[in-house]
């Protein structure tokens, strides 16, 4: 009887150990060192998978594969909207699958480096994140203009503006920054062109508006926070630490340079809708994926506050849909109506997509497909765990 409940003991307090060990989740080394599973190993089917592959290859993007081209033939046609950053030919349709982050599939060409556009808002956002993890910033809700020597806050409406509300998109900055206007990003076509400059401002908070001119200034106020270039503060703090590529850049405008401590440093843009941002590979997109799944966990060690996960993933008021950029949100359902409500993207133009789903531990990365195919993508990928059934 007494040994029976001794080994009855020793099981029992083993038991938390080995629920842990259940609970560790697998990272990637860096570089190559990323295992592959077949998808029946990971609780999917092969022969959906293939079927989902499928589908992104036949709803490639039929946008120009000139990426400049394409720019002239969208945005270039809006006032100022010569391109003042670097573009470049994009690659084939492009995809990974990671499910416990493993690699299920790749197709197209994942580790070629193209542009992400709108993609390179979450990695600005990352950056605020930090700051705001390491107290550069106390609170996403101080005013901006406190912690700036440059005039860009100093007018009554300006000077109101959060870091919460560049964040969100809600600022309805007024400025020019880098020879391009506000109102010269997506101008309002329910206004008329005389009003353009002369309109009533919103209240900061009250209105979201998907502008790059307001991206970028939230760029320039968080390097001079930092006080360095951001992509240094990228690499050393989250893209080194996840494994990511050493080829992946983010760049600027070639008039975006300012003079910082007695050295010239070049503000970064916040996307490609002039050019610049950050040109990756879809291995890169999928580590960056994975590592906002794990809510800035990797490999036992705490990159980014959980907090900031939590906020970022806030609804915004005038967007409910949005939390900070670019954390597209699934509320209601609405943006992928075939994935779980707790999902979200990482988008930019393209379609440059990184599809987030915790409640299924998914992650899937989609590079130049057309953006109305991307909640058939999402269908066809979660069916495949339906259908490959237990793990």
């Amino acid at each position: 009887m007494f040994k029976l409940a001794l080994v009855v003991a020793v099981a029992l307090l083993a038991l938390p150990a080995k629920l842990a060990a259940q609970q560790t989740h697998y990272f990637p080394g860096p570089g190559e060192a990323w295992e592959h599973r077949a998808p029946e190993q990971v609780g999917m089917s092969s022969e959906a998978v293939e079927e989902a592959i499928s589908f992104a290859k036949a709803n490639e993007s039929q946008a120009p594969r000139d990426l400049e081209q394409q720019h002239y033939l969208s945005f270039g046609l809006e006032p100022h909207g010569d391109a003042i950053g670097p573009f470049k030919k994009r690659g084939d349709m492009t995809g990974i699958i990671l499910r416990h982050g493993y690699i299920v599939a790749e197709w197209g060409e994942p580790q070629r480096v193209d542009m992400t556009f709108s993609v390179t808002k979450s990695f600005l956002s990352t950056t605020v994140g930090l700051a705001v993890d390491r107290g550069l910033i106390r609170s996403v809700h101080d005013r901006v203009q406190p912690y700036l020597p440059t005039d860009h806050f100093d007018s009554e409406h300006n000077a109101k503006i959060t870091w919460d509300h560049l964040l969100r998109q809600t600022s309805d900055w007024q400025g020019t920054l880098w020879g391009k206007p506000d109102w010269a990003d997506r101008p309002a076509s329910n206004v008329p062109r005389a009003e353009w400059l002369t309109r009533e401002r919103n209240e900061p908070g009250t209105a979201y508006k998907y502008n790059d001119a307001r991206v970028n200034l939230l760029a320039l106020s968080a390097l001079h926070v930092w006080r360095r270039p951001l992509p240094q503060v990228l690499k050393e703090y989250v893209m080194d630490p996840i494994g990511a590529s050493g080829v992946w850049r983010w760049y600027g405008y070639e008039n975006s340079w300012v003079t910082l401590d007695g050295l010239r440093v070049q503000s970064v843009s916040g996307g490609g809708h002039w050019g610049g941002g950050v040109f990756l590979s879809a291995r890169d997109q999928a580590r960056f994926g994975y590592f906002t799944l794990r809510r800035g966990m990797w490999n036992g060690k705490r990159l980014l506050s959980d907090e900031w996960f939590s906020m970022a993933l806030t609804p915004t008021n005038p967007n409910p849909g949005y939390g900070f950029m670019n954390y597209f949100l699934n509320t209601g359902r609405e943006a992928m109506p075939s994935a779980p409500e707790s999902s979200y993207a990482h988008r930019g133009a393209g379609t440059n997509l990184i599809y987030v789903d915790p409640e299924n531990d998914l992650v899937v990365v989609a590079r130049w497909i057309e953006g109305r195919a991307i909640d058939g993508l999402v269908k066809r990928v979660l069916a495949a765990i339906n259908e490959g059934g237990a793990e």
